[in-house]
């Protein structure tokens, strides 16, 4: 058996970005990269991140849901499994690493295994997740919920733009919705599961640390917000008359700053419209969208509770009626602390001194933390930017991870 020593990782860092410019090509659009989950595009990404796999000497297969599976088999008479992986679809106008690279980097290092005689007592299986995104049917995770059993009946009727439900995709796909239930995969054989991932955002980039390790990702919840007022003239309602939506929306969006940056929590107003929207016009109707996130469920809603509360107050000091729906919610999820010891010793021994940061971004671990131990490891992106075409990674970082992720399989316990 050749020792791990022998890998060249600077070689199969070149091969890394050479294979997440190839996938980068598979798109909808001509103009952009846009991969959408059970399309055209989502097969043919299978089929080319297959022929990967099994050039790394791992058996392939498609599960139920659509997700892409490789596994370097141990020899060990019923061995259990560790997961590596990621998700393969993108948002439109997306970039060529979030995603694919926790895909592409585990299955270029395997290649070397197989290739050096490098063998483990458990199956090192590689997941690549069809939806994690939630592009097409504006919910995420799909493809990790499915392993989880969490798939839900009612989704079969689910659109997409185009008015094609989810069960009609999973047909046209070659697969069928009742089927997907049987994606669900046993839990009693599973030692955990390792995502990498760029990190978007700055944090790595600022302490000039090419990997960290993740301590948590942030729970998030969504709302859509609705403020009714009145429309009027511009010049003929007397300023202590109106009843102005879009002065309320204002006073509401400052408040969500306020009270995130006091509560040490993140909150953002990303989406707003406005009605009738006419420069001599009095808002009469806004709509508008607020995300809120943290580490700790508990801070989340206490600060949402907060958030609220000086909404309501607003909107009855103003005059106008506030309505909301909530569109998301998932909890906080804690990586597993065996997991990230692990990553420490392998970022320690490969010279770097071990940073850990929080997640605020949601990613497949979230659902996969549900039946198994989770970690991740976050590797640098230039200025912190993802879900872009200006994404963009160092190959000498990718070099970096191979070796931290090749050190820490060898320190997994069965």
């Amino acid at each position: 058996m050749t020792s791990f020593s022998e890998i060249r990782y600077a070689s199969l860092a070149k091969q890394v970005m050479q294979r997440c410019d190839e996938l980068g090509k598979i798109s909808q659009s001509s103009d952009y990269l846009d991969r959408r989950y059970l399309t055209t595009e989502h097969k043919a990404a299978n089929a080319l991140v297959g022929g990967w796999l099994q050039d790394a000497g791992m058996t392939t297969w498609q599960d139920e849901a659509g997700n892409l599976w490789g596994r370097y088999e141990s020899k060990k008479p019923d061995a259990k499994r560790f997961i590596l992986g990621s998700h393969l679809d993108t948002v439109p106008n997306g970039g060529k690493y979030d995603g694919m690279l926790g895909v592409i980097a585990p299955l270029t290092l395997i290649k070397a295994f197989n290739q050096y005689g490098i063998e483990f007592p458990f199956h090192l299986d590689i997941v690549g997740f069809g939806d994690e995104e939630g592009t097409r049917f504006s919910s995420t995770l799909l493809g990790s919920r499915a392993l989880t059993g969490q798939w839900e009946k009612d989704w079969e009727h689910v659109e997409d733009d185009d008015g094609i439900s989810l069960k009609q995709a999973l047909e046209d796909f070659g697969l069928a919705f009742d089927s997907v239930l049987n994606a669900a995969i046993d839990k009693t054989n599973l030692l955990g599961y390792l995502e990498l991932h760029i990190e978007q955002g700055p944090v790595l980039e600022n302490q000039n640390m090419p990997v960290g390790i993740v301590s948590g990702i942030a729970g998030a919840k969504r709302f859509d917000f609705t403020v009714q007022g009145m429309a009027g003239h511009a010049g003929t309602v007397p300023m202590p008359l109106r009843q102005d939506a879009l002065c309320a929306t204002s006073e509401m969006i400052l408040m969500v700053e306020k009270i995130a940056t006091q509560q040490d929590i993140v909150a953002t107003v990303g989406r707003i419209a406005n009605r009738p929207n006419g420069v001599n016009v009095i808002s009469g109707l806004t709509e508008f969208s607020l995300d809120i996130r943290s580490a700790s469920d508990d801070k989340r809603e206490a600060a949402l509770d907060d958030i609220l509360k000086e909404f309501q107050h607003i909107a009855t000091k103003r005059n106008v009626t506030l309505s909301s729906k909530q569109t998301h919610s998932a909890s906080a999820v804690h990586c597993d602390g065996a997991l990230q010891s692990i990553l420490k010793e392998a970022i320690s021994e490969s010279n770097y001194s071990p940073l850990t940061l929080l997640s605020g971004a949601g990613h497949d671990a979230m659902a996969i933390a549900d039946i198994c131990p989770v970690a991740m490891l976050f590797m640098r992106c230039e200025k912190g930017i993802s879900h872009h075409p200006a994404e963009a990674i160092m190959e000498s970082d990718v070099e970096v991870t191979l070796e931290v992720l090749g050190r820490a399989l060898r320190k997994i316990e069965v």
